[in-house]
């Protein structure tokens, strides 16, 4: 006999808050996981400070609040600490939906975790290298010859720390679409159709990181996209499906 109604209801309550209990651990997981590593950055917050202070020149940062520094030290471990913990949450996320995925594309997962790391470390090198110093350039010497420049320190590590966070996350985009190209979610077709949206959206989200109004900021910015999501489209037909991706219908057969 088939369950009734009110069987298959409770059924899907329990799957439901299942999922709710897994989420929270894996949460949870992932707050230890930051605090640990916030509390090892920490300890490293002087040369932290020293690395993300190197792209000005030399220019002497200031604060004039008493609790300025206090601040923003806690700000520089805990981006500090979310970018260490970056691949462990990731990998967390992953294992979460890993449920909903074969034995064959679980493996998938772990091949891509390495490949999430390193995207993520070359997004972050390349905010550091390529654009945080043109981009300081622009805004500590705009007006300089109309008033001097005082930088609250403050202000400037929440600028490049946003910045590098923002930026490492973006170059996540090859391994991501080519993950679900793999899956059979997205094809290299569907990516290529939208790529005049792709190139708009690639210049707004630039306009939306940038500190700057200059164009060649963003355009620092907005054509790495632009090329990420053009690797993103030939590594997707390099690994996509052949076959449709079966979908498990949850529809009961009318007998």
């Amino acid at each position: 006999m088939g369950k009734t109604l009110t069987e298959t209801s409770n059924d899907k309550r329990l799957t439901f808050l299942g999922h709710l209990g897994e989420l929270r651990q894996r949460l949870i997981r992932c707050v230890i996981a930051v605090v640990i590593a916030s509390i090892i950055s920490f300890i490293f917050a002087k040369q932290i400070f020293y690395i993300l202070i190197l792209p000005t020149g030399g220019i002497n940062l200031i604060y004039i609040e008493m609790t300025e520094m206090i601040g923003t030290y806690m700000k520089v471990c805990l981006t500090s600490g979310i970018i260490l913990a970056m691949p462990y949450l990731t990998y967390q996320l992953l294992m979460f939906v890993s449920p909903a995925l074969t034995r064959k594309e679980k493996r998938y997962v772990y091949l891509i975790l390495p490949w999430i790391a390193l995207m993520f470390v070359g997004g972050v090198a390349f905010g550091y290298f390529i654009l945080i110093p043109p981009a300081t350039k622009f805004l500590i010497t705009f007006g300089s010859d109309i008033a001097t420049p005082q930088i609250k320190i403050g202000n400037y590590i929440s600028i490049v720390s946003r910045l590098l966070l923002a930026i490492g996350l973006v170059f996540e985009m090859p391994v991501v679409t080519t993950f679900l190209s793999r899956l059979g979610i997205i094809t290299s077709k569907w990516l290529a159709n939208k790529r005049k949206l792709a190139i708009i959206f690639a210049f707004i989200l630039a306009a939306i990181i940038t500190p700057t109004f200059d164009p060649i900021n963003q355009s620092l910015v907005a054509v790495p996209l632009i090329l990420l999501y053009e690797m993103s489209i030939w590594l997707a037909k390099l690994v996509q499906r052949r076959e449709p991706r079966e979908v498990t219908s949850l529809a009961t057969p009318v007998s």
